[in-house]
């Protein structure tokens, strides 16, 4: 790889590396996991650098996803084992959905990895049902069931996003 290829992808990755994380996060309800995976999403995305035109996001956030359902598929031998972790910091200021969203936070973790796969796909990235059947290599219903199975386990384990969702489907 050229020099001015490894600059662009050291500018890839400090402009969009917090996005990826976020992302990875999100999926993997582990912060170490999130690093583990946005490293080996960059590291494949690096080996075919010179191969990607345009916009690089989408394609090393298709490679983020296409890695972590390998990941799934893998870990599927093993059950999958989550540990409490205690903030780094405390969290500090008034902020009335602090609460909710340390709740929410904790119920996605509980989710299947698919369903909480789902959930990202569909509510944080806005992808269309299609757009994330194809990322995850599954059918259509298949997406929308595990959507509707997610929001209503999430709805049972924190009472106030029922509210908040009922509310939203009211005003549509």
């Amino acid at each position: 790889m050229g020099r001015t290829e490894d600059q662009d992808f050291t500018a890839f990755v400090a402009e969009r590396g917090a996005s990826l994380l976020r992302i990875a996060y999100a999926l993997t309800g582990d912060r170490h996991a999130a690093e583990d995976l946005v490293q080996s999403a960059l590291a494949k995305a690096y080996a075919r650098w010179s191969r990607i035109h345009g916009d690089a996001e989408p394609y090393v956030r298709r490679v983020l996803y296409h890695e972590q359902v390998s990941r799934w598929r893998w870990s599927g031998r093993r059950p999958e084992v989550m540990y409490a972790s205690v903030p780094d910091r405390p969290v500090t200021g008034p902020d009335e959905h602090t609460a909710l969203r340390m709740m929410l936070r904790d119920a996605l973790r509980q989710l299947p990895p698919r369903q909480r796969a789902v959930l990202v796909l569909r509510y944080l990235e806005n992808l269309s049902v299609e757009q994330t059947a194809q990322i995850l290599g599954c059918r259509t219903g298949t997406v929308a069931s595990q959507a509707s199975r997610a929001l209503e386990r999430l709805r049972k384990l924190v009472p106030d996003f029922a509210e908040l969702t009922d509310q939203s489907e009211a005003l549509r």
